[in-house]
């Protein structure tokens, strides 16, 4: 029998056990470090799959990522003919929608700035801004990216979205390349980051492309945390030409005791939390993706490994 290994939260692999046993009793699916038989050994869930992956289960006929992202695989480590596939599910891109727009509704209405006053124990009403005069702009245009951009413009703001190539997403204006980039960050008064990690993306948040944004601009960052340089944040706050940020993420994880932006009044820290897999989505995908390969298909979220992502 073919073997499915899962390397993950056990707990949450509970869940993955429970629609395998459901959709594909044939499967003999197990949590690491019960692996059974490694020849037995097809496919591999994993967040962070074992050093030996190549010698350890030699019938290995697809890697599968737990998570929306690939950046923590060291590829160099991998068969190059091994399919890797990157998680593409309902869960995660409902909750990266819900964290996003939280996150861009709490800035568009000045709670932050309610939060300071209340702490001072000030009633001081702020003028209101319609969402129509409200600028966002989204790094990103894969799977998150265009969820996000059509649900913020379902509450009216004036939206567009950036990526390295062309894209087309219906009813959104799409930027791509450097000059698109510079048009994209000249009319975001919030800009959102959901662009994966890629030697390109390391370090793209830094103090040159922050400056491009408009006065008073705000982030919010759900990327991943090597793409923003943290102090060049830090002294575009201080100095009054970012507003505010959001970060789901940062570098390392978690920040260090006493790092600056623990504490800064205009940063709003959370622990990578905006968009976790949720077990029973998230097996039906890779289910449905078993099937697409045993249909000589090409899975949904297959890696490119050229372009990282």
């Amino acid at each position: 029998m073919a073997t499915f290994v899962y390397k993950s939260d056990a707990l949450r692999g509970q869940g993955w056990a429970r629609v395998f046993a459901q959709r594909a009793p044939q499967i003999d699916f197990r949590i690491w470090p019960d692996i059974g038989e490694a020849a037995d050994v097809h496919w591999l869930a994993a967040w962070e799959p074992p050093a030996d992956l190549a010698t350890r289960f030699p019938a290995l006929r697809a890697l599968f990522s737990t998570g929306a992202g690939v950046d923590q695989f060291d590829h160099r480590l991998l068969p190059p003919e091994l399919p890797l596939i990157r998680m593409i599910e309902p869960g995660i891109t409902e909750g990266m929608v819900e964290y996003v727009c939280h996150a861009a509704l709490d800035l568009h209405r000045d709670m932050p700035a309610y939060r300071r006053q209340q702490a001072l124990q000030q009633w001081q009403p702020l003028p209101v801004r319609p969402a129509a005069k409200r600028r966002i702009g989204v790094l990103g245009l894969g799977e998150l990216g265009r969820a996000v951009l059509q649900r913020l413009a379902l509450f009216g703001f004036d939206v567009a979205g950036w990526s390295r190539s062309a894209h087309t997403v219906p009813g959104i204006v799409c930027h791509h390349g450097p000059d698109g980039l510079d048009a994209l960050l000249a009319r975001s008064d919030i800009l959102v980051c959901l662009l994966p990690l890629t030697a390109e993306t390391r370090g793209l948040l830094d103090a040159r492309l922050l400056a491009r944004l408009p006065a008073g601009a705000s982030l919010i960052h759900v990327g991943r945390g090597p793409q923003l340089d943290a102090d060049a944040l830090r002294r575009a706050l201080d100095a009054g030409h970012l507003a505010e940020a959001v970060l789901d993420v940062c570098d390392p994880e978690p920040l260090p005791a006493g790092h600056p932006l623990w504490a800064h009044p205009r940063v709003r820290i959370t622990p990578h939390i905006a968009s976790m897999t949720r077990p029973e989505t998230a097996a039906h995908a890779v289910l449905d993706n078993l099937q697409r390969l045993a249909d000589g298909q090409p899975p949904l979220g297959l890696v490119d490994r050229g372009r990282g992502y």
